[in-house]
């Protein structure tokens, strides 16, 4: 089931959608988020594609540092979630 999306949730994703390019990106994200926020976005999407790719958890710890909570996490956005990743991983393979 999916949670409604508030006014302000939409702003942000049509704000999202706006950007124009990878610089245009890196400067929004830049702004609207903490260094940790962002190391912690990217180390899930690194996560995601590594269970993605099948690697267990321990390997996938080794490799990005990341929790064992935050590697269940992912696991069961990826399961259970809303597809995110699951639209958004393919198109980032070569």
């Amino acid at each position: 089931m999916q949670k409604e999306t508030t006014t302000q949730e939409t702003l942000l994703f049509e704000a999202i959608l706006a950007l124009r390019d990878r610089e245009e990106c890196r400067a929004f994200f830049q702004d609207l988020c903490t260094v940790a926020e962002l190391k912690a976005m990217a180390q899930r999407l690194e996560v995601a594609q590594l269970l993605d790719q099948g690697l267990i958890y321990n390997d996938i710890l080794r490799r990005t540092g990341a929790s064992s909570a935050t590697i269940s996490r992912v696991n069961r956005a990826l399961q259970y979630g809303a597809d995110g990743y699951k639209t958004v991983l393919p198109r980032l393979e070569p």
